[in-house]
């Protein structure tokens, strides 16, 4: 029997399904471990920019159909949209079943107000030079491929994996500073606000930590990413964590046999007994 760890809340950001450097396998192996009575996707789950009919891998669609389970099953998921899946924007304030599509969101939480919302609207080099930041969302992606082939030759040879993107990104110091500031200014906002705990992604940099002005203080936390990272955020009991797959797995969650056989049809009918149950509910 397998036993999940229940949770109030688990926050998840940049998936980036239908690229190269999504490790949806490892993500379908964290939801499998988890019961949470809210799931929100904190932006960019689909990679749209990016989005090929000749690579979207049954893992892929595994981690569609899981959410689509765990909707079906009275987890209240809140699909927050990102820049990446911009597309969506239009559909947002609308729902299905369990699963509703914002831009953002407030939650109370334990007498606390959290601030959810996927942070690109921050990044001035999103809104002012999208192509540019498209042209590098392919770039980071033929990065993460062939950092794919460098850490499986280092698996083989029992040496510890390496992150390409992460020595670029560090060892830049524009990056860094980049960093820094998109920190800043969304904590800033979030104290000018009232916000206890400031929610975002967009960054895949995941953190936890108080920051304070003269105005007053909140929590930033950053879900990170499941494409070096593999993170998440976890909040039950008054507390927030981050979640790390590298050193939290649980070896017992691998696929649930419900899943082995997918198919596109399946998903489709997955996404047929979410608006069933919907309409359930409304008679």
């Amino acid at each position: 029997m397998k036993i999940k760890r229940k949770i109030e809340i688990a926050v998840i950001s940049d998936v980036h399904l239908g690229t190269y450097g999504c490790h949806a396998k490892h993500l379908l192996t964290y939801l499998n471990s988890i019961e949470p009575k809210k799931l929100i996707l904190n932006g960019d789950i689909i990679d749209i920019w990016q989005f090929s009919k000749r690579y979207f891998p049954k893992s892929h669609l595994k981690v569609i159909k899981k959410i689509m389970t765990m909707a079906s099953n009275g987890v209240e998921v809140i699909y927050i949209t990102g820049n990446h899946d911009e597309m969506l924007r239009k559909f947002s304030d609308t729902s299905i079943g369990n699963i509703s599509i914002v831009n953002k969101t407030v939650l109370e939480l334990d007498g606390k107000k959290a601030w959810f919302f996927h942070g690109d609207v921050l990044d001035v080099s999103i809104q002012n030079a999208k192509w540019l930041a498209k042209l590098g969302g392919y770039g980071y992606d033929l990065l993460t491929l062939i950092n794919r082939g460098v850490n499986w030759y280092l698996d083989k040879r029992g040496k510890e994996r390496y992150s390409l993107s992460k020595k670029v990104k560090n060892g830049v110091k524009g990056a860094v500073k980049y960093i820094n500031d998109y920190e800043k200014v969304i904590s800033e906002l979030a104290i000018e606000k009232g916000y206890d705990y400031v929610v975002c992604g967009h960054i895949h940099q995941p953190k936890m930590e108080y920051i304070e002005n003269k105005h007053g203080q909140t929590m930033y936390l950053n879900s990170g990413d499941w494409v070096e990272n593999f993170t998440a955020l976890e909040y039950q009991f008054k507390r927030w964590k981050i979640y790390n797959f590298n050193k939290d797995k649980l070896a017992p969650f691998i696929v649930d046999e419900e899943f082995e056989d997918l198919k596109v049809t399946d998903l489709i009918a997955a996404i047929t007994i979410v608006d069933r149950e919907d309409k359930k509910k409304r008679k």
